[in-house]
């Protein structure tokens, strides 16, 4: 086996070894070099349609480019074997109020990057990427927490956000059924403030203890005149394993199947391109507080993602879970019909679940349309599994106020709402 070395600029916190796992290894089993294309682009990021899996192939690894996630924020989905492309309205579209683009979200920019990227790189996609390793699969993913790093700016709350940054990769590893396995984060910054740095590596920490996986090491960068003084730049990647016969990729979900919801903390680490919008529409400041609420806006808004690992992971463990999506940037209207086999439809049922206040505030602040509200934000649902009738009415009757049952699979095309 093949290891490759990873420079650090922080020590590496537990020392990570593949061989204590017992795991089996073929010929073509071994493990090579995982290489990470991050290229950033204001409040875009791109995920890839459908589950892959990487087939090695007598090509250099170097002459082969393996993408995920790509940027820093919020997404549509595409078609099969493409990447999610940003979707918005347009006020000329006859939806009133504000919408994702007018946020500053290009999707002409984000569809040209799907034709050039489906063109070097074709077959690899899902919320994580597959990649074979004896009778199992590793599956990675990575993510950034995106513009909710402007309120961590502006809140001085900074504690919290490496539990996003965190929750974003592993809760996008856990819908193939996989344990996260270890954590590595890239904190970039003009001038280090290591007090600061402290805090947000505190968040990480954990993040990772709450899914149960190592902090491995990272990376520290300090880069002069790059970033504004006092801001810094987030982004990190989750390694985690899943037996062959164990993979959970939706294709034996049929027409009568039930939609099971687990409630979010809010608005998690997506849309706050159109939050920040809405903030500056409305006149209201970070400090006043939510209506209704006991809370300010800050507070509710900097709420840390919900890491969905060990719940999920004990539901799987009972077994008959399908399919999982989770709920980040495109909502319900472009995640869940990721996890669909052709010509089945999501039945929603709008009022089945708790929309948490901070949503309703958004969409009365900014006069959003509910289109595209559920196709920006999570609405109160963060991750949601595809389940047999019979399996829902135990996970139901196990979570009674941690469950939501939300819909259910029928035959058709996307997402319908009742």
């Amino acid at each position: 086996m093949i290891c490759n070395y990873i420079e650090t600029r922080r020590s590496c916190l537990v020392c990570f070894s593949l061989i204590t796992m017992s795991m089996s290894y073929g010929p073509n089993a071994e493990l090579v070099h995982f290489v990470a294309v991050l290229n950033r682009a204001p409040d875009q990021k791109f995920y890839f349609s459908k589950p892959s899996i990487y087939k090695p192939s007598i090509r250099p690894l170097s002459k082969q480019l393996c993408l995920q996630h790509m940027a820093t924020e919020e997404v549509g989905t595409g078609n099969t074997m493409k990447r999610r492309s940003l979707i918005s309205y347009s006020k000329n579209s006859g939806v009133g109020g504000l919408t994702y683009k007018d946020a500053g979200v290009d999707i002409d920019a984000g569809s040209e990057l799907v034709r050039r990227i489906a063109k070097m790189a074709p077959g690899i996609g899902g919320f994580g990427g597959l990649f074979p390793l004896g009778d199992s699969y590793l599956v990675a993913g990575t993510d950034g927490v995106g513009t909710k790093l402007k309120l961590a700016f502006e809140t001085g709350i900074h504690e919290t956000i490496g539990i996003d940054l965190v929750a974003m990769s592993v809760n996008d590893i856990i819908t193939s059924g996989a344990i996260p396995l270890f954590f590595l984060d890239y904190f970039a910054t003009s001038h280090l403030d290591v007090d600061l740095a402290e805090k947000v590596i505190k968040g990480i920490v954990d993040g990772c203890q709450q899914s149960n996986c190592t902090l491995l090491g990272g990376e520290t960068a300090e880069m002069p005149d790059f970033y504004a003084d006092g801001e810094y730049d987030l982004s990190g990647f989750a390694v985690g394993i899943v037996k062959k016969d164990s993979v959970i990729n939706g294709k034996n979900i049929v027409e009568g199947d039930v939609l099971i919801g687990l409630p979010s903390s809010g608005v998690h680490s997506n849309g706050f391109s159109l939050v920040r919008r809405v903030l500056a529409h409305s006149g209201l400041s970070l400090k006043d507080q939510l209506p209704g609420e006991s809370i300010t806006l800050g507070e509710a808004l900097m709420a840390p993602t919900v890491i969905y690992v060990k719940q999920v992971l004990d539901i799987i463990s009972k077994g008959s879970v399908k399919g999982i999506a989770h709920i980040t940037g495109g909502g319900f209207t472009d995640n869940i019909p990721r996890v669909f086999p052709k010509g089945l439809a999501a039945a929603i049922y709008k009022d089945s679940w708790d929309v948490s206040p901070v949503f309703r505030w958004i969409q009365e602040a900014g006069g959003i349309e509910d289109a595209e509200m559920r196709r920006t934000f999570n609405m109160g649902i963060g991750m949601v599994l595809v389940v047999s009738p019979e399996t829902s009415v135990r996970i139901l009757a196990e979570r009674r106020n941690s469950a939501y049952r939300i819909g259910e699979v029928v035959s058709g095309e996307g997402v319908i709402y009742h």
